[in-house]
């Protein structure tokens, strides 16, 4: 028996706008939160012991994070070195640089040659010696249509076309590690991937444009007696025969996450059988507070109430009050302050509702147009949800309109027409409903 500690998504160095400065040391307390659900990791698997440790990739929010990410990453995962335990970094789509080119952020741990690490950066079966026996793991990295694909693969196909392609030269692909295995070893498919039954979160729109979904049947091979996966933030179970399993991040990125538990997964692996076990962890709180004033005879008092019965100690917090603008004066801006005090950081959003009949963009009256990218950053500035990932929405829609001009410029090059085809902690933001 086998025993696996699988872990994904650490994205250390995300969150910060959630977090604030801690004095001693100078670090954003949000880089002290991941590292120590990082740490909490790294303990259990010391204490049990395990054989062997599998990340499925996404360490960091990008593939050059600072010197102060880069070490207390490695800070943690050295401990695995000093207590002689394997370990197989998979590359995500946040190490990658842009489109998969100039390598990834992991790789310098092959380049150094840590004993007993494996960096998983391109499909390739990995044989691993533990202390309870051999092992194989089969690494899936991450891959962009870029590469799989080639431009003149895909000039004359739709949308619907290319997802079959490439979901064919994966298939080809994996079909020729596949012939290779040792059918008499415990085999794991370690991939960093979107499939086509999982619930997806915020992930699915940091990686808009730049990578395809996976059907589970490509994944649910008889030779595959785990299937680790990596990307998706919430912890899942698709298939129990075999198992295939999304640990889910370790640390809340954003609010999107507020609901979902955190946590790693412990694998008991033998030939033919896996015993998987989820391992929460203790991560910190995020809360939304929403408050409805606008029928409020003391929306003061109201908002208030609303505060004090919030558990708020200690938690990242999100105050979303509406109200009239003529109920605005009765609102005490400090005392609301005061009252957020325990909270680790928060932000208030005072929505203001109009008492005359919603207007629409005037841009978007008759006879007028706007620019998609200025309508989507108006969209974003009115969704408090969505300001963390304004960066990479709008970036994913950048990716959209030039692939769109590209292919309107190679059907008109041709004369031939085409196939149908979180804001900064503890300020104040004001949008109108």
């Amino acid at each position: 028996m086998i025993k696996i500690l699988h872990l994904s998504d650490i994205h250390l160095g995300s969150g910060f706008s959630h977090g604030r400065i801690n004095p001693n040391t100078g670090r954003n307390t949000r880089l002290d939160d991941f590292e120590h659900s990082l740490s909490l990791c790294i303990d259990r698997a010391l204490a049990d012991p395990v054989d062997l440790v599998l990340f499925g990739g996404d360490a960091f929010p990008d593939a050059t994070p600072p010197p102060v990410v880069q070490d207390a990453f490695a800070r943690q995962f050295h401990r695995l070195v000093d207590a002689d335990i394997p370990t197989v970094l998979l590359v995500g789509n946040h190490d990658q640089h842009s489109q998969g080119q100039g390598g990834a952020s992991l790789c310098i741990y092959r380049t150094l040659g840590v004993p007993k690490f494996i960096v998983g950066d391109r499909l390739q079966t990995h044989r691993v010696d533990t202390r309870a026996g051999a092992v194989q793991v089969l690494t899936l990295p991450w891959l962009t249509r870029s590469a799989l694909l080639t431009r003149p693969d895909t000039e004359t196909l739709s949308i619907g076309d290319i997802q079959e392609l490439l979901i064919d030269r994966l298939r080809v692909a994996l079909e020729g590690e596949i012939r290779q295995l040792d059918l008499t070893l415990p085999t794991v498919l370690l991939a960093h991937l979107m499939t086509d039954t999982a619930s997806f979160g915020a992930e699915r729109f940091l990686a808009a444009g730049k990578g395809f979904t996976v059907p589970m049947a490509l994944l649910t091979r008889d030779c595959f007696d785990y299937v680790a996966l990596g990307h998706v933030h919430r912890h899942q179970v698709l298939c129990d025969h075999p198992p295939v399993v999304y640990p889910g991040s370790i640390e809340r990125v954003d609010f999107s996450e507020e609901d979902e538990a955190k946590g790693y997964v412990l694998v008991e692996l033998e030939r033919g059988r896996a015993q998987v076990d989820f391992c929460p962890l203790p991560v910190r709180t995020f809360l939304t507070i929403r408050v409805n004033l606008v029928t409020a005879d003391d929306p003061q008092d109201e908002l208030s109430r609303a505060i004090a019965q919030a558990p708020i100690q200690d938690a990242v917090v999100r105050l979303v009050y509406q109200i009239h603008p003529d109920q605005l004066p009765q609102v005490d801006n400090a005392a609301v302050h005061a009252a957020l005090q325990s909270a680790h950081t928060y932000t208030i959003y005072p929505e203001l509702v109009s008492q005359l009949a919603r207007p629409r963009l005037p841009e978007l009256g008759v006879g007028h147009s706007i620019d998609p990218i200025d309508a989507l950053k108006s969209y974003i500035a009115h969704q408090p949800t969505l300001k963390d990932l304004e960066l990479d929405l709008i970036t994913a829609a950048n990716a959209l309109l030039s692939a769109t001009a590209d292919a309107e410029l190679d059907y008109a090059s041709r004369d031939t027409p085409p196939a149908k085809a979180e804001p900064a902690a503890q300020s104040s933001q004001l949008r109108l409903l």
